[in-house]
């Protein structure tokens, strides 16, 4: 019986001085600090940045940086347009605020880092004409608010992956100029608030999936210079009625 007791009381005092140290690792404290500490890991790829993020000043002030007012946290980061050259540094998705991130037109290279997914306020993210490889994340499509993906004009291989279609507040789709193959993703029929659809210039192949054509939102569909195959519904210009011209589809 001592024994026994001595075992408990031993395993209750692993409880106590493991679990904390667990959970204080797990979920430390999120603050405007974490934001600035996150994005210093970017000052290294401009001359600008590296003259204006300094610690001297609010990172609410900095070139490309917006705070919201409610929360005083980092909620827009746009930084396109500034000859950037580096990968993604994983301490983005310290940005838990962040409701919109722009860094197109850049030198941006590598793969996307899955902690990109912590974001879960995220509504925008254009990262169009970079230097992106790899295959498109799946994890993009655990950003349950996301309104506005534009992937186009990178260098992403691979399939497009099926988990885009849980974006069900995607209203902008935009995967064009890249090296994707495969078949378009016939799950894409959830995406009942699609307005615009870009995947054109790939190397996609198979039909058009049934699907997409009862997406009653859609306004442009450009699919063009694609490997793709088989017809078009009879009865797609009722099912989808503020379809813009169909110039762009093949």
């Amino acid at each position: 019986m001592g024994k026994k007791l001595y075992c408990i009381l031993q395993y209750a005092f692993l409880i106590t001085i493991t679990f904390p140290m667990l959970s204080s690792e797990a979920k430390q404290p999120l603050s405007l600090a974490t934001d600035q500490t996150s994005l210093l890991s970017l000052k290294h790829t401009s001359l600008l940045l590296a003259t204006n993020w300094t610690n001297s000043t609010s990172v609410c002030t900095w070139i490309g940086v917006t705070c919201s007012l409610r929360h005083h946290r980092v909620a827009a980061l746009n930084l396109s347009n500034m000859a950037l050259s580096a990968t993604i540094p994983p301490q983005l998705g310290h940005l838990s605020f962040l409701v919109s991130l722009d860094l197109s037109n850049n030198l941006f290279y590598g793969d996307l880092p899955h902690q990109l997914s912590l974001l879960r306020r995220l509504k925008f993210i254009s990262l169009r004409l970079n230097n992106f490889t790899g295959d498109i994340p799946p994890m993009l499509g655990q950003l349950p608010k996301l309104e506005y993906l534009s992937l186009s004009n990178n260098s992403f291989i691979g399939s497009i992956p099926k988990s885009l279609s849980n974006l069900t507040n995607l209203q902008f789709l935009e995967l064009s100029f890249n090296s994707l193959s495969g078949e378009i993703p016939k799950e894409f029929g959830r995406l009942q608030s699609l307005q615009t659809l870009y995947i054109e210039y790939n190397h996609l192949s198979g039909a058009i999936p049934s699907a997409i054509f009862n997406i009653s939102t859609l306004v442009v569909i450009a699919l063009r210079d694609n490997e793709l195959s088989g017809n078009l519904p009879t009865d797609m210009c009722r099912n989808l009625p503020f379809l813009e011209p169909l110039s762009q589809l093949f």
